[in-house]
């Protein structure tokens, strides 16, 4: 069965330790890190691509509901002009439209709060993964230079205590680069997320503010009706 694009997020964000230990061990771990790069891409993609149908969907939704609604408060008043007029025969028919679109409504509301939390779930998604790439990218650029101090002490030919206090620098920067990339605790990974935690607290503002703002619309339109 195929990954689940949520099940498939959660991987990427909870790292790939073993494949990297394992990779580090073949003497390939860049290729290993470039590779994680590229599906977190693929995956972010894959995410937005889904956040578009939700709030797609949802938006359908929203018109179709504000439709039913409108529908219902016309019928209200046809109902009362065919009482006034003795039909009650066109009141029954309007009052079994109106039935018809109560009994839909609790489905279209359900499809909205449906959307709504899924669409935060696939913001924080995408914010998450964008902050693990960031992560990745800065673990790459620590093992590159990690890689070039290695290179550069080995073609020295004098100097031999020096060159050994650079190689132990750079056997230091690639441990710390492992240390975080296999979940150990760190003073980077630990702003990564608080800045994860910032941005993703800022997009549920600015969807909270939405929210509101579509409220008072609904609340302007109906106003504006009565």
């Amino acid at each position: 069965m195929a990954e689940s694009l949520t099940h498939r997020v959660k991987r990427i964000i909870s790292g790939s330790a073993h494949a990297l230990i394992s990779a580090i061990e073949d003497l390939t771990p860049e290729a290993v890190m470039e590779e994680a790069i590229r599906e977190i891409d693929l995956a972010t993609d894959e995410v937005r691509s889904e956040l578009g149908r939700v709030v797609a969907s949802k938006h359908l939704a929203s018109k179709r509901l504000l439709e039913e609604n409108n529908r219902h408060d016309e019928l209200a008043g046809q109902i009362e002009l065919a009482v006034d007029r003795g039909r009650e025969d066109l009141a029954k028919t309007a009052i079994a439209q109106q039935l018809d679109i109560e009994a839909q409504m609790p489905i279209l509301e359900s499809t909205i709060s449906e959307a709504t939390t899924r669409e935060k779930e696939l913001e924080g998604y995408v914010t998450a993964l964008l902050a693990k790439r960031r992560e990745m990218e800065g673990e790459l650029r620590a093992f590159r230079e990690a890689r070039r101090a290695e290179n550069q002490t080995a073609s020295e030919a004098a100097g031999g205590g020096q060159v050994g206090a650079k190689v132990r620098a750079a056997e230091s920067a690639f441990d710390r680069m492992l240390s975080r990339q296999v979940g150990l605790p760190g003073m980077r990974s630990a702003a990564s997320g608080r800045t994860a935690a910032q941005l993703s607290e800022l997009e549920n503002l600015s969807r909270d503010n939405r929210v509101e703002e579509r409220l008072a619309q609904f609340k302007a339109n109906r106003s504006t009706k009565e």
